[in-house]
């Protein structure tokens, strides 16, 4: 195995890391920009209102993105074994 097809390697990992990861992110992300936005306009700062709707919509999240984080990564994981089988 030469640099390139391990920086390759490692580029594609970090990009499936990404994928993988992306979707989830963006859904924590969105949820708790608006229980801020919530919080903000209610003046209401109570620390417990933003954990339990974000692990909720983080958990239905995971649920439904499941099949696909599941995919991107047999995918990966297929292209990383046929590099191994390809080893001299």
């Amino acid at each position: 195995m030469t640099e390139e097809d391990a920086l390759a390697m490692a580029r594609e990992s970090v990009l499936t890391l990404l994928s993988i990861s992306g979707p989830i992110m963006g859904v924590a992300l969105a949820v708790g920009l608006i229980i801020a936005l919530f919080q903000a306009l209610t003046q209401l700062q109570e620390m417990t209102l933003v954990f339990v709707p974000k692990i909720a919509v983080v958990f239905a999240s995971l649920l439904l993105f499941l099949p696909f984080m599941l995919a991107q990564l047999k995918t990966f994981f297929e292209g990383v074994a046929d590099k191994i089988i390809g080893l001299p």
